[in-house]
């Protein structure tokens, strides 16, 4: 795949995927087009055989997926080679009771899922879509993905004649200044869930649904992805972060060879991990140590393993750039960054660091490094929490970005093939060690 495929495709996917719920569904179709079989949870699964190879994926509450390609060699001696990004991004979660009638106006409660960025989902065409959960007209208790698709909402700014200091002071009152707009409506009370009703019957005719039980639903732009600038050189879209790290390792899974090659996308890492479908949870152990035939045989191909974690990394803005440490500014379009802190907020030391920086190095490909400043607070990612849960050797790496949590964000138009290109050369690795 050359890059201009890699980054065609990238961009369907991201369209294709507004909700995490969507992300694993888009997912498990390119899975499944390239042989992977599903395994359910719930039932027994066959131990492999050594020496035989297998392509198995596994998906927990339709948002967090595990995909192993078995190569045919024991992982006890030759490990896992483990990459993990997460499927949620920073958005708008509609309220369990979020009916707002204003002035004629009808709005929905919403609430703000992780550290969003709000001033810039001001004025944007958004639109709705998650998960919805349904009885149908046998009395069953379903659930199916919905989305509106077309812009059906806005938040409009307050006028400055209204609020003169609005360029300097303003500041965004999360339960008050975002419920978004959908309509202008007479009438006393709107049910919200009879919306729904009705739009999962266009969308999914055949399910025959009497009531909307509940649901996990989010705004999101309906700007579509694209390659932006005088030369191409940028990506910009909604959820980059971290979608473009599922992008990319899931198109290295599919290119790999022999080797026992896992994917691994959590759900919930903008909120802390700590849920079933965490990486702080039990999917990703649970599922290793099932494919395995004892609990020695799992912590001998951890200890030959080792995981990249993708999350996205701070580019250095030209504007801001004294908020970068002056040695340790990401550039867009230089390759992808090993990411670094003395007090493991990332998982990287030095020998996973130079295990990468080995690999790209046969891939061709640059690498740089961030570290932040010393007087700023770092966030995190996967990789600690992965590393803690499991004892496998560990290294962050992320694509540079801006606008990190925006409704749209800003990445450069050759990094996720970059890191593609090494991740291939990771996944047909043989000996992951430092002697």
């Amino acid at each position: 795949m050359d890059l201009q495929q890699f980054n065609t495709d990238l961009l369907t996917f991201l369209q294709s995927s507004p909700t995490p719920f969507h992300a694993v569904e888009t997912m498990t179709k390119h899975l499944q087009a390239a042989g992977f079989s599903p395994l359910q949870e719930g039932d027994d699964w066959p131990v492999p055989q050594a020496g035989s190879a297998y392509k198995y994926y596994i998906v927990r509450n339709d948002s967090s997926i595990v995909a192993v390609n078995g190569g045919g060699q024991s992982p006890v001696s030759s490990g896992f080679r483990m990459v993990g990004a997460h499927t949620d991004s920073p958005c708008l979660k509609v309220k369990p009771q979020p009916e707002l009638n204003n002035k004629g106006y009808f709005q929905l409660g919403v609430e703000v899922y992780g550290g969003a960025l709000l001033n810039p989902w001001f004025d944007r065409d958004l639109s709705l879509a998650g998960r919805v959960s349904y009885q149908n007209d046998q009395g069953q208790l379903c659930s199916a993905l919905i989305d509106f698709e077309r812009a059906i909402a806005v938040i409009p700014s307050l006028a400055i004649h209204l609020d003169r200091e609005a360029n300097s002071k303003r500041a965004v009152n999360a339960q008050k200044d975002i419920p978004p707009l959908l309509m202008r409506s007479d009438e006393p009370s709107t049910d919200f869930r009879e919306l729904l009703l009705a739009q999962l019957t266009l969308q999914h005719p055949a399910v025959k649904a009497t009531k909307i039980l509940d649901y996990e639903l989010s705004f999101y732009d309906v700007q579509p992805p694209a390659v932006i600038g005088l030369k191409d050189e940028f990506i910009a879209s909604a959820r980059l972060d971290n979608l473009l790290s599922c992008y990319i390792g899931l198109q290295a899974l599919l290119t790999a060879g022999e080797q026992n090659c896992v994917l691994v996308c959590n759900d919930h890492e903008e909120v802390g991990s700590q849920s079933s479908a965490g990486a702080q949870g039990p999917m990703l152990k649970s599922v290793l140590r099932r494919l395995l035939a004892s609990e020695s045989d799992f912590v001998r191909a951890m200890d030959s393993s080792v995981m990249i974690s993708v999350d996205n990394a701070h580019g250095v803005h030209p504007n801001f750039s004294d908020k970068h440490d002056g040695n340790h500014g990401p550039i867009l379009n230089q390759g992808a960054v090993i990411k670094i802190n003395a007090n493991q907020r990332y998982a990287s030391n030095s020998e996973t660091s130079s295990l990468f920086r080995h690999w790209s190095e046969a891939a061709g490909q640059p690498v740089q490094a961030f570290v932040v400043r010393s007087d700023m607070g770092c966030g995190s990612t996967i990789g600690p929490i992965t590393a803690g849960e499991l004892g496998v050797k560990t290294v962050d790496i992320g694509v540079p970005t801006f606008a990190m949590h925006s409704i749209r964000e800003l990445a450069g138009s050759q990094d996720a093939y970059s890191l593609f290109r090494v991740l291939e050369v990771f996944n047909q690795a043989g000996d992951m060690t430092v002697s």
